[in-house]
């Protein structure tokens, strides 16, 4: 009988085939790239050029062209061959083993790590094609009558902190977060002339599938924030913003997308700023009513 990790060995390893074929042609710096990859295949799935450059000391060009060179269309061609050779996503236990034992009870190696992870993944969210698509999503906010917020796991937190977030600055938010049927009930909330902002992943879920449904049966746009290369729902997004994680092996980074839900809030704010001081006012009157001692009577 072949077991599940037989059956994974057992399929063609078309990356190492091709590097081992056209190692020998490639220049030093291509080379570099190369063996990074190699030596980091699962990590690499999570990884966009730009973060790979910053691995291998190289521009996210001569990843593209060491990419190229090993005879893949482009990163995304490379990271299908790579996902269909290693198989199942990794779980949540073997990214926190994956993690702790490389940082090795070392608790400055600990903060390094998250501290390099937030320093690549800004490069990333800054970067030009983000900024546009992060204009884009606010014009899309801006013009709508609401704002769903969707988030499951550690992103429902998120969901909650930037529905209240943008609730203090004038606007009609809610969050859409909970799992299960349960997540019916506050799908009743949505509208025709809302806009959905979605967290995810690479990896379709029910949840996620259900709200995508709601939202396209009242022709409600979609903005997905993703660390995914091939996103879940990509197609059906109009606007996408790429959030990287950290890597694929190890426990993910959710600093990053908290700050690109706070640049969505604070430039929605920023484009309409009499709408925002009017409701923090109208909140702070609401505060001094609530402090106010009840009348005796």
């Amino acid at each position: 009988m072949t077991t599940p990790s037989q059956g994974r060995r057992s399929k063609v390893d078309r990356f190492g085939e091709r590097l081992r074929q056209r190692g020998a042609t490639l220049s030093p710096r291509l080379k570099v790239v190369a063996d990074y990859i190699n030596e980091n295949r699962r990590t690499v799935l999570g990884q966009s050029a730009l973060e790979i450059a910053a691995q291998t000391a190289t521009s996210d060009a001569t990843v593209i062209r060491a990419v190229q060179a090993l005879g893949f269309d482009g990163l995304k061609d490379l990271k299908r061959t790579l996902a269909g050779h290693l198989g199942a996503v990794i779980s949540s236990v073997d990214k926190m083993t994956s993690t702790t034992q490389e940082l090795e009870r070392d608790i400055d190696a600990s903060i390094d790590f998250v501290r390099d992870g937030h320093l690549v993944g800004i490069a990333e969210v800054t970067k030009p094609e983000n900024r546009r698509a992060i204009t884009a999503a606010i014009e899309l906010m801006r013009g709508a009558s609401g704002i769903g917020l969707f988030g499951i796991g550690a992103s429902a937190i998120l969901a909650d902190y930037a529905a209240r977030l943008l609730m203090r600055n004038g606007r009609h938010a809610y969050a859409l977060n909970r799992t299960g049927i349960a997540l019916g009930e506050q799908l009743l909330a949505m509208r025709q002339g809302d806009v959905l902002v979605m967290m995810g992943q690479a990896s379709a879920h029910r949840e996620g599938v259900a709200t995508l449904e709601e939202a396209r049966r009242l022709d409600v746009p979609m903005i997905l924030l993703s660390g995914s290369a091939s996103p879940a729902f990509g197609r059906q997004a109009q606007v996408v913003i790429q959030v990287p994680r950290g890597k694929s092996e190890t426990v993910p980074l959710h600093g990053l997308v908290l700050m690109c839900l706070e640049m969505l809030v604070i430039g929605l704010a920023a484009t309409e700023p009499d709408r925002s001081v009017k409701s923090l006012e109208r909140l702070h009157t609401l505060y001094e009513d609530i402090r106010r001692p009840p009348r005796g009577g």
